[in-house]
């Protein structure tokens, strides 16, 4: 995103900044829907992120939870994020270059995970790929996938609120920002104040989330 925010040229929407308010809400709608995928992962059956040792791992095959409708749920909701940030900042070239980009590097690493997956269990994993979409979620029988599982909201906030703070304060920028190189200090007047107060209401939440993390208070249950 800094370098999308350095190299392309914010446009508003049907070029009147005042009415860019609803392409902004738009974007956030899209960010929230990541968001609420990657919760929906976490809090239900997870999988343990980063491999061991910068390299890829997997104890078992996870297939329930949200793993039961989407071979990669989290890099689709990482994408969404994203995707919703450029909706925000709205310039073509960021499009282009964001989606691409970010699509690609994602991709890779399904093919990656996908490989090493295949490889380590076989015919197991086949035909789960067989049955589960590789990207896009297949909602049939979520509810299903929701009854059977406790929601864990003490490993979401646990993972989940560094995620949460970055994206809600990089959109925060980029509409101060966008308004900022539209109108001037006019924009400047108009966005930031209202954009620090949530900021703040933020970082507050934040320190919270931290200070339960450290003290163990968002240990699950054994």
């Amino acid at each position: 995103m800094l370098l999308v925010v350095l190299l392309t040229h914010p446009r508003p929407w049907r070029g009147d900044p005042r009415s860019d308010a609803l392409l902004d809400a738009l974007g956030i709608a899209v960010t929230l829907a990541g968001q609420s995928l990657r919760v929906l992962v976490i809090g239900l059956a997870y999988i343990q992120r980063g491999g061991k040792n910068k390299r890829i791992a997997a104890d078992e095959l996870v297939t329930d939870g949200l793993f039961a409708h989407s071979r990669h749920p989290l890099y689709v909701g990482n994408f969404l994020l994203l995707f919703g940030l450029l909706i925000i900042w709205n310039s073509p070239a960021a499009y282009v270059v964001g989606v691409a980009g970010v699509g690609f590097s994602l991709y890779a690493m399904a093919y990656a995970e996908e490989t090493f997956l295949r490889r380590k269990f076989g015919a197991q994993y086949v035909a789960y790929c067989a049955r589960v979409n590789r990207f896009v979620p297949d909602l049939r029988g979520l509810r299903n996938t929701m009854a059977r599982f406790h929601f864990d909201w003490r490993r979401v906030v646990r993972k989940e609120y560094g995620t949460t703070f970055t994206w809600t304060t990089t959109a925060i920028v980029l509409v101060v920002l966008e308004h900022v190189i539209w109108d001037g200090s006019g924009g400047m007047r108009r966005t930031a104040v209202p954009g620090a107060v949530i900021w703040l209401c933020l970082a507050a939440l934040w320190g919270v989330a931290r200070w339960m993390k450290k003290s163990g208070r968002l240990n699950s249950p054994s």
